[in-house]
């Protein structure tokens, strides 16, 4: 993108990047790299030819909870060492004085990231084998030790849907942007009907394809990016979270709703459930319908935080106002994974 270094005063950060030893003496340049509603991320790179991405709070009021680029880097520090493929950290930076807020810079992974969940010009046992694989890096997440790993205090243990849906209940509510009658069907709902197959593990919170960086010749993860709302919590309600782009038609917003998944190699929803049973051990069935609902409720109160960012004229992306539009839709299709949750239970 044309001019988006100028966003970053570039001869500070080159000040901040050769005291930790990550940059010689010559000039940076910085390139607004594409993806992401909500922290601001850019390449960074360095006269002797290193690259890095640095990725920063957006500028403006803020929710307090909202833009934790602190947890993502503690997060992905603690993963290195573990079967969960991420970058390095190199180095975070809490001094808002310098780039104007907090900021950290990790490795800069060469490889691909598909935004299209169909994965278009891909051969089908190509999408066949990604889709294993994705199921492959959930599965071993969700096996990380969180408390070896220095996690233990990452989040509270038990109850994360009811503390979620209380979250984002709240966090709609005091927006001024106003929400359609599904959400408000949803959020009455949601704290009446809450599983009490309870579990923790550490969870992604926002698993999907696009926030995947795959080798550039192989169906291998080389990074999970994105952890912005990770926490300790519970288990199938992150895998559900991706698997709502079965039920979703792209149309919408990145799912593969409605599309010939046989001719495409991509699994159906079930099969890869079942993958992801087979390597956990976990049935997913009994609640499915209610993690879809819960996750269908959460994603649209994101949603809805973009279109009250994009209102009050903070939102990181040029299209913040037509993303957020999407809220409604989504609420929709979470309420009808409701009712068929409701009708299996009868």
């Amino acid at each position: 993108m044309s001019g988006a270094s100028t966003s970053l005063p570039l001869d500070a950060l080159g000040d901040y990047l050769r005291a930790q030893g990550l940059a010689g003496t010559g000039p940076l340049a910085a390139t607004v790299l594409a993806g992401g509603q909500s922290n601001p991320t850019f390449r960074i790179t360095t006269a002797e030819g290193r690259n890095y991405v640095l990725r920063k709070k957006p500028p403006g009021a803020l929710i307090a909870s909202a833009h934790a680029i602190d947890r993502e880097y503690r997060v992905m520090r603690a993963l290195q060492d573990t079967a969960v493929p991420v970058p390095r950290m190199l180095a975070y930076c809490d001094d808002a004085a310098l780039l104007g807020t907090p900021f950290y810079v990790m490795e800069f992974l060469q490889g691909r990231v598909f935004m299209d969940q169909s994965l278009p010009g891909v051969e089908p046992a190509e999408r066949t084998a990604i889709y294993r694989e994705m199921n492959r890096v959930i599965a071993a997440l969700h096996a990380v030790d969180y408390a070896a790993v220095g996690l233990a205090d990452y989040g509270k243990p038990g109850n994360y849907v009811g503390r979620q849906v209380a979250r984002w209940s709240r966090q709609c509510r005091e927006a001024t942007v106003p929400v359609t009658p599904a959400m408000e069907r949803l959020m009455d709902w949601l704290p009446q009907h809450l599983p009490q197959d309870d579990e923790t593990t550490l969870v992604h919170g926002d698993y999907r394809l696009d926030n995947l960086v795959f080798h550039p010749n192989e169906p291998r993860v080389i990074g999970v990016l994105d952890w912005e709302l990770s926490t300790l919590g519970h288990p199938l309600a992150d895998l559900a979270y991706q698997c709502m782009a079965w039920r979703i038609p792209p149309s919408l917003w990145r799912g593969i709703g409605g599309l010939d998944l046989a001719a495409l190699g991509i699994p159906p929803e079930s099969e890869y459930v079942g993958w992801y049973e087979q390597a956990t051990g976990r049935q997913a069935a009994e609640h499915w319908d209610f993690y879809l609902a819960y996750n269908l409720f959460r994603m649209a109160a994101i949603l809805h935080g973009i279109a009250q960012r994009a209102q009050d004229g903070n939102a990181a992306a040029a299209d913040a106002v037509e993303t957020g539009a999407k809220a409604g839709p989504l609420a929709e299709l979470g309420w009808e994974a409701a009712q068929r949750y409701m009708a299996g239970r009868k």
